[in-house]
């Protein structure tokens, strides 16, 4: 850790003013220090002083000095401050939390002696140690204090271990005693723990060991025992004194001691197990360090000393920023400080284990922070500041991190899922889970509280995709498994954990209540779901419906909403839940009822008063009716019955509800008698268990308390008989006769004659019981009775009775059982036949009619195929005789054998139909022959061929068809039939089809459509030997494309194409299997290319790994540099063989050479070690300068050679002189001579020669006279030495002639040396005639050279007058020019005018054109657009010069869109009344009427501009002849248009003149002839709304958006102008060319629109005045009288008015008089401006004017 100084908190005195102590707050907002003078100063967070208090004595009569501070501490909250005092007090100063509160005493604990040192650690317990040496603990909330441990000497020091649970105090005998107030589980023993050589003033207790510093000089680092781990001596050090302090880290991993001008630090070293030494801070002048104070979270370090000064460090062990956000600084190795940079807030991130914190990370959209540690996972919410540190064993950083969940985070490892909480150190829960979407996970924790439940917190997850598991994190157990039936794609708990969503994959989404275990589905094609907030109401989407179940408890009861889109999202927040969907291009909010969403908070926190509340303010619907069930179940189940009867009211059932109002009159009576809850009473617990028919309960309950009566009373209210009438015979009542005597005249005056009847049968009166029966409508009961008894049988009369209602009611059976009793057969056999009751029927026959017994079994027959009986029908049809019945029955009974039985045994033709049926039959069960006889016996031989086709009997199939059928009907019916055996998938019988009729290509296409490759090439290999190749290559292409590598690679084999299978695992990444088919099919050398290409795809150390493991690893190496894979070869030598590198990088940079990147060649040569290859590459391509360089620093030696070779090439490009310089570098002068003399230059040669090589000279000149001898031509110096030969000997004009003759363009100089030596020959010595000739020759040659003074002089020599001044103007010369010209020919004064213009014109030296002509000067301004330049020269010209530029800038200016620079020329220059100016200033004012977001108060300067420069033009046009023009009168009305933008823009910045800026945009609305309509009617709308006249708002708004979808259409026909009939609002206006307003606003406009549409309290009416007219129209409806409008507003001035002098011009006093004192209130310049507008404009103010003052 190092020290950084910050700043000086308290500057220094200049004498002793010793700081005596400080402390930080634990929330790290304050910073206390007392001085000397005991005043103490609090500074904030960032070092700035905010307040200060002095101390108080502990008795005033001792003076306010007789004291001094020795310690203070600040509370654990923060609000209080401990001050110890050496007067044997402390006091306690409550500061409050904010700064400047008022400081109060709230507790002062008296001592025996002076109060040395305190720490305040518990929240009500201070620790404090005294001058006697005891250390004593005082208690703020009882303000009592006692003795913790005492000892005979003085209290130097106290200090606290790292957690605030131990404390240290040293002594001045120096022993340092140690006790814990918590046991932290450590073992440390408690006591005396040791004795230091001197007084301990300087004690620290670290993490793992405590230090121990004083006088002596010396630093001692004690063990958890008392015994020296370390001692650091200084005593020897003459420039270290006393150590007088020292301080901990928060996190105990340092230690800081103060001395005299110097800081020491300290860092413990968990890999040592020790101390370490961090360099000293030294700061001169610091005099002895007298307090320390170190910040709660670790950043900050404060010193006080002894000269008064407190100074402020950064301790930090290092800082990074992450993600450009976060400030994240380890101030201890267990430590961190996270500080948010955007908003300054700060999280202190601790590891309360003391390990080392080793990667900090922030996710979760920036707001949740994860930390490891070895043996822990640091995890916290930065939003709340919640942190979490489990123990957590290291994966390598695999977790994966979900925070979803507020309150939770979700690690996903290894196949497990963790749950932490935060603000929680232990695991909150594991589960195993492969899934971790966040969306198949739910946890819930206390989100909201349920009486009687403490904790609640739930999880549910997937075990797998169909299965869900639901535990209770609390209690560790799982709450059940929910199984499904497809797979779950989203599942949520709500947030009382009580019920489980979920949705499937066929997007049902299903309801489990958790506690009932019932599922049930609720919704089916779920596109949307997500429990409300707070609340267990469900939203969800079904196609195009939005549902809402407000009540889940019944899910049958669902709200529907139509949609048009799609559910995006679902807020709830201040009281109201929307629902947002997404419509095409629009976002719509659909806002659900909150109160029903209420009503279900409610019942889950059992709130049902204000359940009940809310119900009664709802209308009764279906929503509504299930609400108040499920309150009135609640309600009963918790027994608050006035709820119940309540709702049973409200659901209008009167029963229960007057039942549980006659219960609550008699519980409220129990309750005032007996004062406790009558609800417990017995006869309140009876009746309710009445309301839930739980009558066995009731009767429990009365009998516990031997209520017989009110049972029987009970059960008779009810009509319940037999239960009274079984408790009376049980207790043996005596009114037993009589309840039964009631109970059967009770039975019979309710008709209840069943109940009667079973009495009299029960009593004996058989004859009574009938009647009843039969008078209850139940003869069967009747007849029952008379059959089973004889003696009733005798009277026929009842037996008739009971007959006829038998028959009547259909009871045929019954009838005939009764009629066969009295022997009436007949009667008896019709009621069997009627009633179907065929075997009492068949035997009744076989006794009494056996004729009928046939015709009887074949109707039993009939009657048993209509109930599908077919197996019992047999029999009976073969009793009756009726064979084809039986067989049909036999075989719908599928009994076969017996239907084929009786077939065989018919001899009618027509049994052949049945033949089929049982021939299919035995096909069926594959008794082929069975079925091959019978297809044949019955001549169904086809059927018989499918047969056995259909089973792969082909011989079978094939020697049957070819006895009944031709060849080509077999092929077309075995092709048809392969073809179906094809679509069924059965290709091993198409195969033997197309087989068997010599089809193998058909089979062949078959196997291949399908994919069947190995029965492809089976077949091929048959019948296609010579194609079987190509198939197998063709079929591994087709593999390889569908990924089948090895079905592909057998294919490539077989078809003798190895590299393909090769090619094909290279190209996949599969080359284990490549090396293994190039090792196993190719050729010797193959599998090294492979694995060479193996390596090469590696790359790293894994190919060295590999090609080692083949020996390949220095053939690859050569392989890849000779095939250019310079990097791969280099990666490969670099890992194994570093010795082939300065190889490597030569063949690189050969190659490179090659490909001309000569820069990376020489690097590589270089590396190579052969710069002398790099040098000459460099002479190959002629780059000297690069070959100089590698020379000069690689290969001195090269450097002739390049130096040569340079020379060459200079010399072959006749630049000799750098050639020659090159070569006598090189110290090679014979080659440069050798040089000349080639290229025939034998003076250089000779010179050279004469002065390096003097010996070789005579040599040379020898040589010479024999070239020139042979030659007979001369150079050109030969040409110049012969010129001066011919003028020393007086041949003038041979000398001319050869000056002349010398053309040497190389030689500039010396060529015009050479003219104007000739034209000086020729004007001294020849004739005029010749001289003239002469100098025209060199007079064009000297201008060509730039010589022009030397060619007019000559020109001027001969009187050449024109071609001298020519030549000056070529030359720019033109004073000279002008001066000759005036001088010698004034003729040509003219021309060299025009010249210098054109000069001028050509160079564009404008500025210099303006002093010979402006207006061409202006136009090349104009030209150039240099629009400053040319407006500013113009400006200096006369008016019409300046107007006409300026209008041709101001259209310039148009066309580019800078009309408001347009204003201003015009503002600064003035508007003339020039007609043709008259369109520019029209399309100025259109321009700013479109300019966008001018409708502020910023924008007046503006239309302020605007308004002057309209008013100057008018007053211009007034004074012209265009006045009172159609032109004037538009300008007049723009005027007035662009004074309510002024005026309107001047308001807005006054708040009180909101209703004046309203009427000015709707005044504007008369002139939208003139200006944008939509933008003015928009403005106009918004201005009403904002006022609040929402009448008005919405008629222009709407008519804002009519005139918006006219520009869309391109089109303003469709307008309706109903609303502004009788206004000056003009119907027709031009159609805008674009919106003004964007779309966006337009569609926030529309949903207002659309919403106050809906609105039937706004009027959608234009207001009206007296005038019975629309308020702000001119004209009047009824009289046609144009009022004129108000100066301030635009509105009609009727009656209470001010007049100007200038007629037509005047104001509505009201808004007049608002208008004055608003600016006189709020000093509006812009305001002020509009007044001193008015009086210019309108000829002066008022008489009650205005002062501007």
């Amino acid at each position: 850790m190092q020290l950084k100084h910050l700043k000086t908190l308290l500057t220094p005195q200049d004498g002793a003013a010793k700081v005596t102590c400080m402390a930080w707050a634990p929330n790290n907002a304050k910073f206390a220090v007392c001085t000397v003078d005991r005043v103490v100063l609090l500074y904030d967070e960032q070092g700035e002083r905010r307040d200060k208090f002095s101390t108080k004595p502990a008795d005033s009569k001792y003076g306010k000095k007789s004291y001094m501070v020795k310690s203070i501490a600040f509370s654990p909250d923060s609000t209080k401050i401990a001050i110890a005092q050496t007067d044997n007090i402390i006091f306690v100063y409550k500061i409050g939390e904010d700064w400047g509160d008022k400081k109060v005493i709230c507790n002062k604990f008296v001592q025996t002696s002076a109060v040395i040192c305190l720490l305040w650690l518990a929240e009500h317990s201070i620790v404090f140690g005294l001058a006697e040496g005891k250390i004593r603990v005082a208690n703020t909330k009882n303000n009592k204090s006692s003795t913790v441990y005492g000892t005979e000497s003085y209290v130097v020091s106290l200090t606290s271990n790292v957690s605030g649970k131990g404390i240290l105090s040293g002594h001045a005998d120096g022993t340092v005693v140690r006790y814990f107030f918590e046991d932290e589980g450590s073992g440390e023993s408690q006591g005396k723990l040791l004795t230091h050589t001197c007084p301990p003033y300087a004690l620290a207790w670290g993490s793992n060991s405590i230090i121990v510093a004083g006088s002596d000089k010396k630093i001692v680092a004690y063990g958890k025992e008392g015994h020296v781990l370390q001692m650091f001596d200084y005593s020897r050090d003459c420039s270290e004194k006393e150590f007088t302090v020292a301080a901990t880290s928060p996190s105990g991993e340092s230690v800081v001691l103060g001395s005299y001008d110097r800081l020491r630090v300290f860092n413990w070293s968990p890999q040592r197990g020790a101390w370490d030494q961090a360099s000293p801070k030294e700061i001169p002048n610091l005099y002895t360090i007298t307090a320390l104070a170190w910040k709660k979270d670790g950043s900050r370090l404060c010193t006080g000393t002894l000269c008064g000064g407190v100074e402020q460090f950064d301790c930090c062990l290092r800082r990074s920023i992450y993600k450009n956000k976060f400030e994240i600084t380890y101030v201890g190795l267990n430590q961190v400080i996270v500080k948010n940079l955007s908003t300054g807030t700060r999280v202190v991130l601790k590891s309360h284990h003391g390990y080392e914190i080793v990667e900090v990370k922030i996710m979760g959209k920036d707001r949740y922070l994860v930390a490891h540690t070895s043996d822990t996972l640091l995890l916290g919410d930065l939003g709340c500041n919640k942190l979490s540190e489990v123990v957590w064993q290291g994966s390598g950083g695999n977790e994966k991190f979900f925070f979803e969940n507020e309150t939770v985070c979700m690690v996903f490892n290894a196949g497990e899922l963790t749950l932490v909480e935060y603000g929680n150190n232990e695991i909150l829960g594991s589960v195993r889970t492969e899934f971790m979407n966040p969306h198949l996970i739910s946890v819930r924790l206390n989100e909201r509280r349920q009486r009687g439940m403490e904790d609640n917190k739930k999880l549910a997850y997937l075990i797998d995709m169909k299965t869900i598991a639901i535990v209770d994190l609390s209690g560790g157990c799982n709450l059940g498994n929910v199984g499904h039936d497809s797979k779950i794609d989203w599942l949520e708990l709500n947030e009382t954990g009580r019920k489980l969503l979920f949705r499937d994959k066929k997007l049902r989404l299903n309801l489990f209540d958790i506690e009932s275990g019932l599922k049930t589905t609720v919704l089916s094609f779920c596109s949307y779901v997500q429990w409300v907030p707070g609340s267990d109401v469900v939203v969800a989407q079904n196609r195009g419906n939005l549902c809402v179940w407000y009540n889940i408890d019944s899910p049958e009861r669902v709200t529907l909403f139509p949609l048009r889109g799609d559910i995006v999202d679902l807020e709830r927040n201040n009281g109201k839940t929307e629902v947002i969907v997404i419509e095409g291009v629009n976002t719509v909010s659909y806002t659900l009822d909150e109160g029903l969403i209420e009503f279900g908070t409610a019942i889950d926190d059992e709130d049902f008063n204000r359940a009940t509340a809310f119900l009664e303010t709802l209308e009764m619907s279906s929503e509504t009716e299930a609400m108040w069930k499920t309150l009135s179940k609640l309600s009963l189940e918790a027994r608050q019955l006035h709820i119940a009867e309540r709702c049973f009211a409200a659901l209008g059932d009167v029963s229960k509800a007057r039942f549980l109002n006659e219960t609550n009159k008699m519980t409220d009576s129990i309750s005032k008698d007996y004062c406790d809850d009558g609800t417990e009473h017995y006869q309140a617990k009876a009746r309710l268990a009445m309301l839930d028919k739980n009558y066995k309960l009731a009767e429990m309950y009365y009998m516990e308390q031997n209520s017989i009566n009110e049972v029987m009373q009970m059960y008779q209210e009810l009509h319940m008989w037999n239960d009274c009438i079984a408790v009376a015979e049980a207790k043996g009542h005596p009114e037993l006769d009589s309840l039964r005597y009631n109970y059967y005249a009770w039975l019979i005056e309710t008709n209840q004659n069943e109940m009667a009847g079973e009495v009299k049968e029960k009593e004996g009166d058989y004859t009574g019981a009938i009647n009843l029966y039969l008078k209850a409508g139940l003869p069967t009961k009747a007849a029952w009775l008379i059959i089973s008894m004889d003696e009733v049988l005798t009277s026929n009369d009842v037996i008739n009775r009971i007959t006829v209602a038998l028959i009547k009611g259909e009871f045929y059976e019954r009838a005939g059982d009764l009629l066969k009793k009295i022997k009436n057969n007949q009667r008896a056999l019709d009621c069997y036949c009627k009633g179907k009751s065929f075997r009492k029927a068949v035997e009744l026959a076989r006794v009494a009619f056996p004729s009928e017994v046939v015709n009887l079994e074949e109707a039993w027959g009939d009657y048993l195929v209509q109930q599908k009986q077919m197996d019992a029908a047999i029999n009976h049809y073969i009793e009756a005789g009726c064979s084809f019945k039986a067989v049909e029955s036999a075989i719908g009974a599928r009994q076969w054998k017996k239907a084929l039985h009786i077939v065989e045994l018919q001899e009618d033709s027509s049994s052949s139909k049945y033949y089929l049926k049982i021939a299919q039959h035995y096909a069926s069960i594959q008794e082929f022959e069975v079925a091959e006889h019978l297809f044949v016996k019955g001549g169904h031989i086809k059927e018989a061929i499918d047969m056995y086709t259909q089973s792969g009997r082909w011989e079978e199939a094939h020697k049957l068809a070819m006895k009944c059928m031709t060849q080509e009907e077999v092929s077309s019916l075995y092709i048809r039939r392969a073809y179906e055996l094809e679509q069924a998938g059965k290709y091993k019988e198409a195969e033997r089809l197309f087989i068997t009729v010599s089809e193998p290509d058909l089979a062949i296409t078959m196997y291949k459509k399908n994919k069947m490759y190995d029965d492809t090439i089976r077949l091929v290999a048959r019948y296609h030997e010579d194609l079987l190749l190509e198939t197998h290559i063709h079929l591994a292409k087709e593999l390889e494309i569908e990924g089948r590598f090895q079905e592909a690679e057998y294919h490539y084999i077989e078809g003798q194409d190895w590299k393909a299978a090769v090619n094909m695992y290279g190209t996949n990444d599969m080359w284990e299997e490549a090396h293994r088919v190039s090792k196993s099919h190719g050729p010797a050398n193959a599998h090294k290319q492979v694995a060479y290409l193996w390596g090469k795809n590696l790359g790293g150390e894994a190919a060295v790994k590999l090609l080692k493991k083949f020996g390949l690893l220095e053939t690859a190496i050569d392989f890849a540099a000779e095939n250019r894979s310079f990097d791969f070869a280099f990666d490969l030598a670099r890992l194994s063989m570093k010795e082939k590198i300065p190889q490597i990088h030569l063949k690189n940079a050969m190659f490179l050479e090659d490909e001309g990147n000569f820069d990376e060649a020489e690097v590589e040569f270089i590396k190579a070690g052969k710069p002398k290859e790099a040098v000459m590459m460099y002479i190959h391509v002629k780059d000297w300068s690069g070959a100089q360089r590698v020379s000069e620093g690689h290969d001195p030696d090269s450097m002739a050679d390049v130096l040569m070779a340079q020379a060459k090439c200079c010399f072959e490009q006749k630049d000799f002189q750098k050639a020659e310089s090159l070569l006598l570098r090189a110290q090679r002068p014979e080659l440069a001579v050798k040089y000349y003399k080639d290229a025939k230059m034998w003076s250089d040669a000779m010179r050279i020669c004469k002065e390096y090589l003097p010996s070789q000279l005579a040599v040379l000149q020898e040589e010479y006279e024999k070239e020139v001898a042979k030659k007979g031509n001369w150079g050109v110096e030969d040409m110049v030495e012969q010129a001066c030969k011919w003028e020393q000997s007086g041949e003038y004009a041979r000398a001319v002639d050869c000056y002349l003759k010398v053309k040497d363009s190389s030689n500039t100089a010396l060529l015009v040396k050479c003219q104007m030596k000739a034209a000086e020959l020729a004007i001294k010595f020849l004739s005029r005639e010749k001289s003239v000739h002469v100098i025209q020759a060199v007079g064009p040659c000297l201008v060509q050279h730039r010589k022009y003074r030397a060619a007019a002089e000559l020109y001027l020599n001969i009187d050449l007058i024109k071609e001298a001044v020519d030549a000056f103007i070529e030359g720019e010369e033109w004073n000279k020019a002008k001066r000759v010209a005036k001088e010698l020919d004034p003729r040509l004064e003219g021309y060299v005018d025009q010249c210098y213009k054109e000069h001028l014109r050509n160079q564009g030296k404008v500025d210099s054109l303006v002093g010979v002509d402006v207006m061409a000067a202006l136009d090349i301004y104009v030209e150039r657009g240099q629009w400053e330049k040319c407006i500013d020269t113009a400006s200096k010209q006369n008016f019409k010069i300046l107007h006409k530029y300026l209008a041709l800038y101001a259209t310039h200016l148009i066309k580019e869109g800078e009309a408001e620079k347009v204003l201003k020329l015009y503002v600064q220059h003035g508007v003339p009344a020039n007609p043709q100016n008259f369109n520019i200033y029209k399309r100025l004012f259109q321009e700013c009427m479109n300019l966008p977001d001018k409708d502020i108060s910023e924008a007046y300067r503006m239309w302020a501009d605007l308004r002057d420069v309209l008013y100057l033009l008018c007053e211009n046009l007034t004074k012209s002849s265009e006045a009172n023009s159609p032109a004037h009168e538009d300008f007049e009305q723009m005027l007035v248009i662009s004074h309510y933008y002024a005026t309107r823009s001047a308001a807005k910045g006054v708040d009180q003149l909101s209703t004046l800026t309203a009427r000015l945009s709707i005044s504007l609305l008369r002139h939208t002839d003139v200006i944008p309509a939509d933008k003015v009617f928009y403005e106009a709308g918004l201005a009403a709304k904002a006022v609040g006249w929402e009448s008005m708002a919405f008629i222009f708004l709407n008519r804002f958006l009519d005139l918006a979808d006219g520009v869309d259409e391109g089109s303003l026909d469709a307008l309706d102008h109903t609303d502004f009939q009788d206004t000056d609002i003009p119907f027709e206006v031009p159609l805008p060319s674009k919106l003004h307003v964007t779309v966006e606003k337009r569609e926030e406009i529309r949903d207002w629109v659309l919403t106050v549409s809906m609105d039937q309290r706004v009027e959608q009416v234009l207001p009206r005045d007296e005038r019975n007219t629309y308020e702000a129209s001119l004209l009047a409806a009824n009289t046609s009288i144009r009022s004129h409008p108000c100066i301030i507003t635009g509105y009609p001035v009727l009656r209470n008015k001010i007049e100007f002098k200038r007629p037509g011009m005047a104001a509505n006093k009201d808004d007049w008089n608002k208008f004055l004192m608003a600016t006189k209130t709020s000093h509006s310049p812009e305001c002020q401006d509009v007044l001193k507008f008015i009086e210019k404009w309108c000829g002066g103010l008022p008489s009650a004017g205005y002062s501007f003052q």
